[in-house]
């Protein structure tokens, strides 16, 4: 690494820092004022508080990531461009992009690390806050399982009814075989059923196994009371179960692509908000990136009114971003675009919208400029 490099990641990295953790400070102090009331009344010790919010963090780090980048940009390069520094370094024969090479880098970096945690740390965040309150709130230092589950495997033409879970056991378990016709040909009744995951066997515990014929009539009944029945060569698994009723948006990469597969059979409107996030996981990271091409070329300028120009541009192209992806999110969600349009539209238009700058700057050419005054000016009377 050479030391006009060195020199612009140190001049980067310090308000990065200030800034991600600030944000950081900031979400903490607000969270613990809504939820300190809750902690001293459920007698949660420091440790435990620690550990709920090392849970939370992932997602935080998330959200603060592009927008550290984008503020700490756009203050260490109007900071060089007063001083005249970013021009030194051109007059000495470097282009503009290889003057923002290491910045780029970094973004790539950070987009790297968001992946990691949008792959599987943060979408659970909000799931494990939500249960954590409630748990709390009920005077349980862990979580009380699911209550009262409905699960419909089409593919097997299998309804599970349970009446909790936790974990890999299930109590209370009514399970319903049908034909391919709709007829009922076997019924499972059993207090509890576990599911081993090496072996992939049910043992249903406690029960008995009713057997119908085609008009619906009982033609048997096996009781295993005292006993278990294995069931081997069954797709349900205890997770496949419980997810037939979580919210896209707090499963992970792992699990959307598992409720894909084995939901595959459900109708395209009711699998649209999975599929979207499936890519939006993937393309939320690239927000660090995007930022970074927006702001690079908006934040070299050679005037004091440049400086307040680029910083304007910059935190209004970012807000647009931020928009359009909620936007897009929702369409995608309600199945009116595709899932990779959905996900990735915003990305895509304001990486080219930060190449199109990044090109007018190495060129030296005008940046496109929007006068206020002109647009609201009254026009002159005859």
């Amino acid at each position: 690494m050479r030391l006009l490099d060195r020199y612009i990641l140190k001049n980067f990295l310090v308000p990065f820092v200030y800034c991600f953790c600030g944000f950081l400070a900031i979400w903490l102090v607000f969270d613990l004022r809504d939820n300190a009331n809750d902690f001293i009344d459920a007698h949660l010790s420091p440790v435990r508080v620690m550990q709920f919010y090392l849970t939370q963090l992932p997602q935080i780090a998330l959200l603060c990531l592009p927008v550290g980048l984008l503020l700490a940009l756009l203050y260490c390069l109007s900071r060089m461009s007063r001083s005249n520094e970013i021009i030194s370094m051109l007059t000495a024969g470097r282009s503009v992009v290889r003057v923002l090479l290491p910045l780029i880098c970094v973004g790539v970096l950070a987009t790297a690390a968001g992946m990691g945690l949008s792959y599987k740390l943060a979408p659970h965040a909000d799931e494990v806050k939500r249960n954590f309150l409630k748990d709390i709130a009920k005077g349980k230092a862990k979580g009380s399982g699911i209550e009262e589950q409905l699960f419909r495997n089409r593919s097997d033409h299998r309804t599970w009814y349970v009446q909790s879970m936790r974990g890999n056991d299930l109590h209370g378990v009514h399970i319903i075989q049908q034909d391919e016709n709709g007829n009922i040909s076997t019924k499972w009744y059993a207090r509890w059923a576990a599911f081993d995951p090496q072996t992939k066997i049910w043992d249903l515990a406690r029960g008995k196994t009713v057997h119908f014929d085609a008009q619906g009539n009982i033609t048997g009944e096996d009781l295993w009371l005292n006993g278990d029945l294995a069931i081997r060569n069954w797709s349900e698994t205890p997770w496949r179960i419980l997810s037939s009723n979580l919210d896209a948006q707090n499963l992970s990469v792992p699990e959307l692509k598992d409720y894909v597969e084995f939901n595959g059979d459900f109708p395209p409107p009711m699998l649209a908000p999975y599929r979207t996030y499936l890519q939006y996981r993937w393309a939320v990271p690239v927000e660090c990136l995007v930022a970074i091409l927006i702001a690079a070329p908006l934040g070299i300028v050679f005037s004091r009114r440049g400086v307040l120009t680029g910083v304007a541009g910059s935190i209004f192209a970012f807000a647009g971003m931020l928009f359009l992806e909620k936007f897009f999110l929702a369409l995608g969600k309600g199945y009116r675009v595709p899932a990779e349009i959905a996900a990735w539209t915003p990305d895509v238009l304001f990486a080219i919208v930060g190449f199109f700058f990044l090109y007018l700057r190495s060129t030296n050419r005008e940046m496109p400029s929007i006068s206020f005054k002109r647009l609201f000016k009254q026009p002159k009377r005859a």
